[in-house]
C-alpha cells in the first residue's frame, strides 16, 4: 500500500547518500512561464561527419589522427583537465595568508574520452544492445586499469549528453577523469555508506532498493540484475538513480550476465527519457563506485546518476538559481510523479514507433 507523501503541499526530503535535504515544491509547475525557452536541437545527424573530430578516420581538434575503429575508441583528452605529471610536494603557503585559510594542493591525474561507436548519428537508446555491452566492457576495463595506477585514487566515469548539458560534440562518446584524490561527492557517498555499513552490516542502497522495489512508486524499469528508480531525494525533474541489486562495488566486478543487464538497463531507462518529450534527452549520467585507493570499501555499492535538466517539455529546462544556489536544491513535481510519467511513456523508442 502506498505510502503518504504530500502531492501538493511543500515539504523536505533528506538524502542519505549525500547528507543533505531537498524542497519540493509540487504547485510550482503550475505557474506561468515566460522564461528561456531553448531550440529544439536538430536531430538530422549523418552516420558519418567529415567534420567531427571524434569520428573514425578524421583528425582531432589536438591533430592527432583517429584510427579507422569499427567499434569503441579511447584516446586520452587532448585538453584534459588533469595532468599526471603534476608535483606531488605541497605548495608553501599563500603569501599574506596568516589565517590558514587560503589553501591549496596539487592534483594530478588523467582524463580519457570513450566514444562509443563510429556511427556520428546515434545516442545511447538508439544502439543495439551487443554494442551496449561493448561499452560497459570498456568501462569496467578503464576502470580496472586506471584504478592500478599509483596514484590514482578514484576514477569517475561520466557522460555529458546533449549540448544543453555541455557535450562539446554530439558524436557519441563519454569521458573519463581518473584523480589523486576521492571527488567531494563520491567522498560524502563513502561516509555515508560506510556509517551505515558500520551500524546495520548491509548496504545502504541495497537496504534503499529493497524498499524502493516493493513499493513501486519510484520505480521506473528494472530487470534482473538492476533497477532504475527516481530517488525519493531526487532534485532534477526527472533524476533517476540505477543500482546493482547484488552489492557489488565496482564495475570490473559484475559477471557477464551483470554487464548485459547493465547495458539493458541503460538503454531501457534512456529510452523512457527520450520518449517523455519525443527528443534527443540531455543529461548528465555518471557511476559511482569504489575509490581505487587500495583500502578496503565493503560498504560500497556500484550505482549510476542520471541528472536531466528538463522540466516541462523539449524546450523549457530546470534553472538551479536563486535560492537553490543561496539555500538548498528545490524541484517542481514530486519525484512520485516524475516516475510515475516515466513509466507512462512507452517502451519502444519514439524513432521506432
Amino acid at each position: 500500500m502506498p505510502s503518504f507523501i504530500p502531492t501538493e503541499h511543500p515539504h523536505r526530503r533528506y538524502n542519505p547518500l549525500n547528507d543533505s535535504w531537498v524542497l519540493v515544491s509540487p504547485r510550482r509547475t503550475k505557474r506561468p512561464w515566460q522564461g528561456q525557452v531553448e531550440a529544439t536541437p536538430p536531430d538530422s545527424r549523418p552516420p558519418y561527419d567529415p567534420r567531427c573530430y571524434l569520428c573514425p578516420g578524421n583528425r582531432r581538434a589536438g591533430n592527432a589522427q583517429n584510427p579507422p575503429y569499427g567499434s569503441t575508441f579511447v584516446f586520452t583528452n587532448d585538453f584534459a583537465a588533469l595532468q599526471p605529471d603534476v608535483p606531488t610536494d605541497s605548495p608553501p603557503p599563500v603569501a599574506g595568508d596568516v589565517t590558514g585559510l587560503l589553501k591549496l594542493q596539487p592534483e594530478g591525474g588523467t582524463c580519457r574520452v570513450i566514444c562509443f561507436s563510429p556511427r556520428h548519428n546515434l545516442t545511447l537508446p538508439e544502439m543495439s544492445a551487443g554494442a551496449l555491452r561493448r561499452v560497459v566492457d570498456v568501462w569496467a576495463a578503464q576502470y580496472a586499469e586506471l584504478g592500478a595506477r599509483a596514484g590514482i585514487n578514484y576514477v569517475q566515469i561520466f557522460q555529458n549528453q546533449g549540448a544543453m548539458m555541455g557535450a562539446s560534440n554530439p558524436h557519441p562518446h563519454g569521458q573519463i577523469w581518473a584523480t589523486r584524490t576521492i571527488p567531494d561527492e563520491p567522498a560524502a557517498e563513502d561516509r555515508t555508506q560506510r556509517e551505515y555499513f558500520a551500524r546495520h552490516g548491509r548496504s545502504l542502497l541495497g537496504d534503499y532498493l529493497r524498499l524502493e522495489v516493493n513499493s513501486g512508486e519510484r520505480l521506473v524499469v528494472q530487470n534482473e540484475h538492476f533497477a532504475a528508480v527516481v530517488p525519493f531525494w531526487a532534485v532534477w525533474p526527472f533524476e533517476t538513480l540505477v543500482i546493482s541489486r547484488r552489492h557489488v562495488p565496482a564495475i570490473d566486478q559484475f559477471s557477464s550476465a551483470e554487464r548485459d543487464g547493465l547495458a539493458d538497463i541503460l538503454k531501457r531507462l534512456t529510452t523512457r527519457y527520450d520518449n517523455l518529450f519525443n527528443v534527443s534527452f540531455p543529461y548528465s549520467m555518471g557511476f559511482h563506485q569504489q575509490p581505487t585507493d587500495g583500502a578496503a570499501h565493503p560498504h560500497w555499492h556500484f550505482h549510476a546518476h542520471f541528472f536531466p535538466p528538463l522540466l516541462r517539455s523539449a524546450t523549457v529546462r530546470k534553472f538551479m538559481v536563486g535560492f537553490e544556489m543561496l539555500g538548498m536544491p528545490q524541484r517542481d513535481l514530486t519525484a512520485e510523479q516524475a516516475a510515475q510519467r516515466l513509466r507512462d511513456v512507452p517502451a519502444t523508442h519514439y524513432k521506432s514507433q
